[in-house]
């Protein structure tokens, strides 16, 4: 199989995307693993397909890097918008794009013919557990523990107690599941250990992305993010507005109407909780890093289809 592909990243969350207009993938989950390898394949987050829809102006379908389908991301989809407006396929500002988690609105900055950012209207919070989903029998889970760990342990008494291991957080989707909980100091977090024990808790059906986050003043907060399916990334769009909706919820910065300045790994967000509809507005940058071609051997292709078990 041989393809054309160009890598993109908004903030330092790259993917690589393929015109599934122009050039249809088999097996794009099991093209995902093989592209998301750093130094045996191209290096990602993963793979985004950039596709027809009879729904919107176009439809993205995104995979994680270890094969497993996503409902929605905010950088890969400000990503979407440049290459369909940079490379001639609309001239529509704003765009539409369907994706798993609904139909997203994108406006793009234009500087000198290309897009340099875009602000996507990501929609509102879903809050609801059923809705995230989360198996919890809170009506909400804004604020409460997740217990991670929990050991039996003797004391000095020769009485047994038990020990527990919980972060306080709040549970919200953005298309897809969020868990966003604070710390003192984010750089601290040893991430591979602790993220994992998120991803797959079992409150979590299908998995959950992981927000640590740090307040640094009343407009500023830093974050670094566990997503599901891919591990530590450099930036996470939903995770942003996950972050945002947290942080106003719980009246720990930003203010409704206004931007908070969201930082990740990769660079900076504005998130901005809109006092009139209620949904978030999503702004950052879009770059187009590189152009390719790739050829892949089948038989790779469908031994990993086969581990994947499709």
């Amino acid at each position: 199989m041989k393809f054309n592909f160009t890598k993109m990243h908004g903030c330092g969350n790259d993917y690589v995307y393929v015109d599934y207009t122009k050039t249809p993938i088999p097996h794009p989950e099991a093209v995902s693993v093989y592209v998301s390898r750093y130094h045996f394949g191209i290096g990602s987050d993963g793979l985004i397909l950039i596709c027809p829809s009879e729904k919107a102006d176009f439809r993205m379908a995104m995979y994680n890097a270890d094969g497993s389908e996503g409902k929605m991301c905010g950088n890969g989809i400000r990503c979407v918008a440049k290459y369909v407006y940079d490379h001639g396929l609309t001239d529509k500002n704003p765009v539409t794009i369907e994706t798993l988690g609904g139909i997203k609105t994108i406006r793009m900055e234009v500087r000198d013919g290309k897009v340099a950012e875009a602000t996507v209207d990501m929609g509102e919070p879903e809050i609801r557990p059923r809705k995230i989903p989360m198996i919890t029998d809170h009506y909400i889970f804004v604020d409460q523990s997740l217990v991670l760990k929990e050991t039996t342990i003797v004391g000095t008494d020769k009485k047994t107690y038990r020990e527990k291991v919980f972060y306080n957080g709040t549970a919200v989707s953005m298309g897809n599941p969020h868990f966003v909980t604070f710390v003192p100091d984010v750089d601290s977090l040893d991430l591979e250990e602790l993220g994992p024990q998120f991803e797959h808790h079992k409150l979590f059906p299908e998995g959950v992305n992981t927000e640590f986050v740090q307040i640094l003043d009343e407009n500023t907060v830093k974050f670094r993010v566990w997503e599901r399916g891919s591990g530590e990334t450099l930036a996470c769009g939903t995770g942003a507005c996950a972050v945002t909706y947290a942080c106003m919820r719980l009246h720990k910065a930003g203010r409704m109407g206004q931007p908070l300045n969201v930082r990740c790994l990769g660079g900076e967000l504005k998130v901005t909780y809109s006092d009139t509809d209620n949904h978030l507005y999503l702004t950052g940058p879009a770059v187009e890093v590189f152009h390719g071609a790739m050829e892949i051997p089948d038989g790779e292709i469908e031994a990993i289809a086969k581990e994947l078990g499709r």
